[in-house]
């Protein structure tokens, strides 16, 4: 097996098929004689295994699992699994990534490392005095929690750092009062334990400020812990530069076009999660909040010409874990996380900004030339031959004609798919079998 992986291992790979596939990525260290016969055996998950997961099981729903190739990220070449069922998303970034490779680099950094938990007062008596006794007692509770509730994350290198106090209006001219517990988390999302050290201060918190706690929940959005990733390209065509400068405009200033910019970075970033384990649910949350931070939803990205460069910039919470919950218990995520061969949870939250970023310059510069019909539907094209009820023999030929219909009439439809193919069978002289 491959000890360093390089970029021009890739090469060819979207023409490969699925053992070819398998053999490759054997050869690149990414996968092992036993993770393949585990793919070739169709993922088989033990039925009992989801009834721990949750609740009323009745089976499982399989997502398509892919390779997004070409990632150079921070100098280091990675294998990117990807879970989705949308067509396109993986050939987009792959494609893109292999553009960036040959005209610049990929960089991220991730800027500090709490999560937040909350402890709400909604009907504060005394605000002032609430706070003079929070910050008062704030490094005996700390020391309690992390002895009492948080003792594997301070084992770690982490555990419960320190306290801030908020003053939230209610909306109903009195105020309510919020405690922000910030934790360190390592390598785990944390949000079990946060729960749990929130709760466990409930009692404390009232004893000493004779205040009633009403609420304790860890918050998605995370703006003490941002996750950055920035694309540097050089050598491109100044127009091109432009126009995705101008679409990188028209997201960050106007929110109907900033939601659907923003749903096409998580196009890149989801499949990600999905893979790995992680909570996509929690991190799009957290993504869409700070996009809203500034009282506007706006883009979060953001591309810009340099000189002679194009530059593209990521900054959101993207927040993650590699230990603990699904990510260790569910083997195609173990799997997955082991492809990646990322040393930490920041490592992975990295490698999601990065393919996001590289996702969204993918579809700017698709929207601002051919247009995304050409992209998307010419992909697009072998479902709507399934649709059809096209068998194998006939797809090749259908996918060829419907392709000319594109290419032709800018659109293409399910329809178009079985009006074709009817065609094609009555020349074939069997008109009469049935494909509706």
């Amino acid at each position: 097996m491959a000890e360093d992986l390089t970029p021009d291992m890739f090469q060819g790979f979207s023409k490969l098929d699925r053992e070819e596939r398998f053999k490759r990525l054997l050869l690149m260290g990414a996968l092992s004689p036993e993770d393949i016969r585990f793919l070739r055996a169709g993922s088989p998950v033990p039925i009992e295994l989801a009834e721990k997961f949750i609740e009323n099981v009745i089976g499982y729903f399989q997502l398509p699992l892919g390779i997004a190739t070409n990632f150079v990220i921070d100098g280091k070449t990675f294998v990117v699994p990807m879970a989705v069922e949308e067509t396109s998303i993986i050939a987009a970034a792959s494609k893109t990534a292999k553009w960036v490779r040959e005209h610049g680099a990929i960089t991220t950094e991730v800027r500090g490392k709490e999560i937040i938990g909350q402890i709400q007062v909604a009907k504060v008596r005394d605000f002032a005095r609430f706070k003079e006794l929070v910050k008062a007692h704030e490094k005996e509770w700390i020391e309690r929690a992390n002895r009492d509730v948080a003792e594997g994350m301070v084992l770690r290198g982490g555990g419960i750092k320190r306290m801030e106090v908020r003053q939230v209006e209610r909306g109903d001219g009195g105020y309510m009062a919020v405690i922000h517990v910030y934790a360190d988390p390592c390598d785990a999302m944390g949000a079990n334990v946060i729960n749990q050290v929130c709760e466990y201060l409930k009692g404390p918190v009232q004893d000493v400020t004779g205040e009633t706690v009403t609420m304790c929940i860890l918050s998605n959005l995370v703006d003490s812990r941002l996750t950055f990733a920035k694309v540097e390209m050089a050598g491109l065509e100044p127009d091109l530069m432009e126009r995705i400068v101008e679409a990188s405009k028209f997201a960050e200033q106007d929110p109907y076009r900033a939601a659907t910019n923003n749903k096409g970075v998580l196009n890149g970033i989801d499949p990600i999660l999905i893979a790995t384990g992680n909570d996509w649910r929690a991190v799009e949350a957290g993504i869409h909040a700070y996009a809203a931070s500034s009282g506007q939803y706006r883009s979060i990205t953001r591309w810009r010409r340099d000189g002679g460069k194009l530059v593209g910039e990521f900054a959101a919470p993207v927040i993650l874990g590699v230990v603990g919950g699904v990510t260790t218990l569910h083997p195609t995520a173990k799997m997955c996380l082991k492809m990646l061969k990322v040393k930490s949870a920041e490592e992975l939250s990295r490698v999601c900004a990065a393919v996001g970023l590289v996702q969204n310059l993918g579809a700017l510069r698709a929207l601002t030339t051919v247009g995304i019909i050409e992209g998307h539907m010419k992909l697009h094209i072998k479902n709507l031959t399934l649709g059809a009820g096209a068998d194998e023999q006939e797809m090749p030929l259908l996918q060829k004609r419907l392709e000319e219909i594109l290419s032709l009439k800018k659109r293409i439809s399910l329809s178009h798919a079985i009006e074709v193919l009817k065609e094609l069978r009555a020349q074939g002289g069997s008109a009469a079998r049935d494909i509706t």
